[in-house]
């Protein structure tokens, strides 16, 4: 029986409502068990875990957040401006409750450090609407009276598709719009917290992350590892098997060849190319859920090297890539959780860094280019000899037939028929197949990886500051994740097609 995905292997759900509302309420005491009331709805029409987002402003924005807390929500603070210009906003007493309030934040984040105050107000509401899977607003129905006010946000918000519910701020009535966008769970996500467990798992966490996290990420990288189709090899036997059915071709015709095998065996050769055609036409599932696995694995393998920083890194904040939204928040939310419960020394941290993730990854650049290397030098010079060959043959047959120079019969058959056909034929393929295999681009980047590796090496091992140590880890992974992201585009292209 195979192993089955179990509970200690598998992400949690986030998803996030974000708020916006009016800074003067007529009757607040009415708006807040509505608030409640919202957050309750949401709970229970949509699984998983909900993060509340929003600013601290006076007004809807305080009540927002003290019922949320109130229900057990976690709340992630987004501040239009650093806070000692945002406290300007403020009474002394009213700014010493914000504080207070913010202690009480899972993460905080800082939207504009200079710039207008209108711009800066207006950058928060949409960066909130960006960040959140639902819009719960408390608006009047009336147009924004400044910059980046409720209507500004809520308009927004309908004009990307979110989910947006909003508590009428006379009324107190709640009505919906575009509900029917409302994701209520993440298949990305859940396809793979139902892998299987990795059988073959590292037997140690080298990493000190939580163990689920470790566990997913191995059960990632199995399944990549196991379950890749051949579809780069399918498609060179497409490119072999019509060269073969050119050369049979060829054959009979410049040698005066009449077998009864040879036309079959063209057919056959012909007949399987296109059979390969529809094997890839019809495992295109194989292939993406192969991608979302490895793209998954390295994802995992990014957060994990960067666990013992104090702080989570900022990774996949501005990445944008659909079907991992849900994947990238579950790593970011945990790892910002698990900073403080376990603390790693920067030495220790220093080291597992340079082993497990520096050291390991020129490991695989270097012998990545070891074997694309040759492979691409040697179709290179095959085609050169190919074009050149094929260029010597179609000039001796025009020299030949222009001055009406008699040759031996094999050379005429071979040098002027069978070589001007089959040559160019196998040149186009030679170069089809660095094509296919990407060899020319891989090559190269896997030197610039090798050559930044090999400075970040230098760079880690000299650092004696968490800032400067945070700042080369975060270049370092960046470079390794656009390198997935890369890849990730060129395959997914290659499903497409």
């Amino acid at each position: 029986m195979p192993p089955q995905a179990s509970p200690a292997s598998q992400l949690p759900l986030f998803q996030v409502v974000g708020f916006s509302g009016h800074r003067q309420l007529a009757e607040p005491e009415k708006a807040a068990p509505v608030i409640r009331s919202a957050l309750e709805m949401l709970q229970r029409e949509a699984p998983g875990e909900w993060i509340a987002l929003s600013s601290i402003a006076i007004g809807s924005d305080q009540l927002f957040v003290r019922e949320a807390l109130a229900l057990g929500l976690s709340w992630h603070a987004i501040l239009p401006l650093p806070r000692a210009e945002f406290a300007k906003d403020f009474t002394p007493a009213e700014w010493e409750a914000v504080e207070e309030t913010l202690g009480q934040a899972e993460e905080v984040r800082v939207i504009t450090e200079n710039g207008g105050r209108e711009d800066a107000y207006l950058d928060c509401g949409m960066e909130t609407i960006n960040g959140a899977d639902v819009l719960l607003a408390i608006w009047d129905g009336q147009p924004a009276r400044g910059k980046g006010g409720t209507a500004d946000v809520v308009e927004y918000a309908k004009a990307i598709g979110r989910p947006v519910v909003v508590i009428d701020a006379r009324t107190f009535e709640i009505r919906r719009e575009n509900w029917e966008r409302l994701e209520r769970s993440d298949a990305s996500l859940v396809n793979l917290n139902q892998l299987p467990d990795a059988t073959n798992a590292w037997a140690q966490n080298p990493f000190k992350a939580p163990d689920a996290i470790f566990r997913f990420q191995q059960k990632c990288d199995h399944a990549a590892s196991h379950g890749a189709p051949q579809f780069r090899r399918l498609i060179v036997s497409t490119v072999l098997l019509h060269v073969m059915a050119t050369v049979i071709a060829a054959a009979g015709l410049a040698y005066g060849l009449h077998f009864t095998a040879l036309p079959w065996g063209k057919l056959a050769c012909l007949a399987g190319a296109l059979g390969v055609a529809m094997v890839l036409r019809h495992h295109t599932h194989s292939h993406h859920s192969w991608v979302r696995c490895r793209l998954a694995a390295e994802f995992c393998r990014s957060a994990l090297a960067t666990w013992g920083l104090p702080r989570a890194a900022p990774l996949f904040q501005d990445l944008g890539l659909p079907g991992v939204r849900g994947l990238t928040r579950s790593l970011h939310i945990l790892h910002s959780r698990s900073t403080a419960a376990r603390p790693v020394t920067m030495d220790e941290f220093k080291r597992t860094y340079l082993e497990k993730r520096i050291d390991d990854q020129l490991a695989y650049y270097r012998r990545q280019e070891g074997r694309a290397l040759p492979q691409f030098t040697r179709l290179k010079l095959g085609f050169w000899i190919a074009t050149l060959l094929a260029l010597v043959s179609t000039a001796a047959y025009a020299v030949a037939h222009t001055f009406e120079i008699e040759s031996p019969a094999w050379v005429v058959k071979t040098v002027f028929y069978f070589l001007p056909i089959t040559l160019p034929v196998l040149a186009a393929a030679l170069i089809s197949l660095i094509s296919i295999n990407d060899l020319q681009r891989r090559v190269a980047r896997y030197r610039e990886m090798c050559a930044m590796l090999e400075d970040s090496r230098k760079q880690v091992s000299f650092c004696q500051t968490w800032n400067s140590l945070e700042r080369i880890v975060l270049r370092t992974e960046r470079a390794l994740l656009q390198e997935v992201l890369e890849w990730h585009s060129i395959t997914s292209f290659a499903e497409s097609h």
